[in-house]
């Protein structure tokens, strides 16, 4: 690739790295579950918002599709810089960022005004995109699996508690309240990285025009990574098409249950975040591909639990379990892989993943809207095993000729 810097000797460069201690693995987790919880707590509060504008389900949904599109869009053209800038600035300047937007969120006068919010707040929230490949250069090789996989859990407990929070602050004391408490705690996370985070110097020497154009050399030379961002797509796309419509789900005449139950199953999702550290164990010890696969046949074992059982309670709480561990292990998996292929092109490598998974979260987002309100639960649960078998086709058969990774 052009502009790529001088590697240097393994030796120099495991010296010259900040030292990764426990206790800034917890802080990393810990920033990466609060920061990506803006991107999630709309969900158990879309129904609220469309009462609040008079609009439909439909259309209040698209609330979640605008945050993840903006979140997109911050690992397209944001991410890229922590191989060109000093990481800990850059990811300080978009907390303070998206503390901005979540306020103006709070006070949206109009859904207009609120969508356009939403896809601020997702830009500046990409920062838990910065900080794992951070954790990813300063882990040792032996260990990276298991450390990304713990940095992991912390985000996707925010991802899964962030529902928790929001539909119980929501059905208490309305919507707006979780958007101004969110900005809060941006202000305060801000306090905390300014003192602990370590400085971490950019890898890149180039211009940014040379730095986005890095990005399609690595897609066009890098089959694995094309092939982790389509599995990654299709698998979160699932997750998204579930989330998305269990609200209007358990607010329809089969559950007439509000916000707060809906984000009751982000607590049980949460069990399944646990499975994390777990899934970048086994990514260590027998491989990426066999811990994708693992995770792809849970998540697909877990749509056929929501399609039969959906009615039920029990179903629902054991379909929740099965698809976020299943999601989860996938996708830690994947970034594991990822990681490994061009160690001085960390932070490039995961905006190329991570652009095609939130991509198909977006997708996720409408296509579960639709199904919803076309089709119903059965629709829904139709349209997310669609997406993980479409997964498993990639995961199995994308790009295998040869010599494989």
């Amino acid at each position: 690739m052009n502009s790529s810097p001088v590697a240097l000797p393994p030796l120099a460069e495991k010296l010259a790295a900040p030292r990764l201690d426990n206790a800034l693995v917890w802080l990393m987790a810990l920033t990466c579950g609060l920061v990506v919880a803006n991107i999630y707590y709309n969900q158990p509060l879309l129904a609220a918002i469309g009462r609040t504008f008079h609009i439909p389900d439909s259309r209040a949904s698209l609330v979640a599709t605008a945050t993840q599109v903006g979140y997109t869009l911050g690992m397209l053209l944001v991410v890229p810089l922590g191989d060109m800038l000093e990481r800990k600035r850059l990811m300080l300047l978009m907390l303070v960022g998206a503390a901005g937007c979540l306020g103006l969120a709070a006070g949206a006068p109009s859904f207009g005004v609120l969508a356009v919010a939403s896809v601020l707040v997702g830009i500046c929230s990409a920062v838990p995109q910065l900080l794992l490949p951070m954790a990813a250069h300063l882990a040792p090789e032996e260990s990276r699996g298991r450390i990304v996989g713990r940095i992991m859990s912390g985000l996707l407990i925010g991802i899964l508690l962030s529902r928790t929070a929001s539909g119980y602050v929501g059905a208490h004391f309305g919507w707006r309240v979780v958007f101004e408490g969110a900005a809060a705690l941006m202000m305060l996370l801000i306090g905390l990285l300014a003192w602990r985070l370590p400085t971490d110097r950019p890898n890149f020497t180039g211009t940014y025009g040379s730095l986005m154009r890095s990005l399609l050399t690595l897609v066009r030379e890098q089959p694995a990574l094309r092939r982790s961002a389509l599995v990654g797509a299709a698998v979160f796309a699932a997750f998204s098409v579930f989330w998305t419509s269990l609200v209007f789900y358990l607010e329809s005449p089969t559950y007439h249950y509000g916000s707060d139950v809906a984000g009751f199953f982000g607590l049980v999702g949460a069990f399944g975040a646990l499975a994390a550290p777990l899934a970048g164990k086994t990514a260590d010890a027998r491989g990426p591909r066999y811990a994708i696969t693992a995770g792809i046949v849970l998540a697909l074992g877990a749509y056929l639990v929501l399609g039969l059982g959906g009615g039920y309670l029990a179903g629902l709480v054991v379909g929740v379990l099965l698809l976020d561990v299943g999601v989860q292990s996938a996708h830690i998996s994947n970034q594991t892989l990822v990681f490994s292929l061009v160690p001085e092109a960390r932070s490039r490598l995961n905006t190329i993943y991570m652009t095609g998974y939130f991509t198909g979260g977006s997708l996720g987002s409408v296509a579960g809207g639709l199904a919803w309100t076309h089709f119903g639960w059965t629709g829904v649960c139709l349209v997310g095993a669609a997406f993980v078998a479409l997964g498993l086709l990639v995961h199995r058969y994308y790009g295998r000729s040869g010599n494989q990774r």
